[in-house]
């Protein structure tokens, strides 16, 4: 039970932060010495969707209460656009085979890489003013930030889509909110699949222990806790605290395979 606390807290708190909830759930099931079905994954991370969903409510209500309205509608269709640009491009990205597995080396330097970038962003952030003028160009750059997560894990898809959206001068405040608007069908869909795939090899019987409810819930609570913190933290700061931070994640990734422990 403590350990599915753990992995609760761990999926919560990292799935949308910038700093790569798939390097820390690499970390903390190496640690542990677990490693946990498709089903039990898949569960723990319809918590975080939920969490974001909920902190977005009045938005989500407000886009069918005034969907009449024109800049609704703007927001509405670009909005989906990504959304759909997302979920094509990830089709064809499995049909291609354009994924890196999920193991150390890659999501190591995919965590230190993306330190990197958002180094960049943020110094190019420095000499232009930031908008909150949703254009078709950030809802596309958005779609490729996710994509650029999902074909190299370890990267951070809320990230990688937050970055994408400021390098084209979108305010950072305007940038998170997109983006986990996007996220939370795109997560939902990637969600089902992996669910049906997990019923299909008869894990059925994992969603439903005791272990998974109380980590679905820890990881609930906690990834809504992230979310409303990051929505302030971004209101007066940058996101280099995190990109250092991810230096150091990914170096401890790589010290710890080094020293055979993950």
């Amino acid at each position: 039970m403590l350990e599915a606390i753990i992995i609760g807290l761990v999926e919560g708190i990292t799935e949308f932060l910038p700093i790569s909830s798939t390097g820390h759930m690499l970390i903390a099931e190496n640690l542990l010495g677990k490693h946990y079905s498709d089903a039990f994954n898949v569960l723990i991370q319809v918590g975080p969707i939920l969490a974001a969903a909920l902190v977005f409510w009045r938005d989500i209500v407000g886009f069918f209460v005034n969907w009449r309205q024109k800049e609704t509608k703007d927001y509405v269709l670009k909005l989906f656009a990504a959304f759909f640009l997302t979920g094509l491009g990830g089709v064809i990205a499995k049909k291609c085979g354009l994924k890196l597995p999920e193991d150390v080396l890659p999501v190591a330097f995919a965590v230190i890489i993306g330190a990197f970038v958002i180094f960049v962003v943020e110094y190019k952030a420095k000499t232009k003013t930031l908008n909150a003028n949703l254009t078709w160009a950030v809802a596309i750059a958005v779609a490729l930030g996710q994509l650029s997560a999902a074909i190299f894990p370890g990267a951070s898809r809320s990230g990688m889509a937050i970055m994408f959206a400021i390098f084209l001068g979108f305010a950072r405040p305007a940038a998170v909110k997109f983006s986990f608007l996007v996220g939370i069908p795109t997560m939902i869909a990637a969600g089902g699949f992996q669910l049906l795939s997990a019923i299909k090899k008869g894990e059925t019987a994992d969603l439903f222990t005791p272990e998974a409810i109380v980590a679905y819930a820890v990881a609930t609570i906690s990834a809504w806790l992230s979310v409303v913190w990051l929505l302030r933290f971004v209101q007066k700061k940058n996101f280099i605290p995190f990109a250092w931070y991810r230096l150091v994640l990914g170096f401890a990734i790589l010290t710890l395979a080094y020293f055979h422990l993950m």
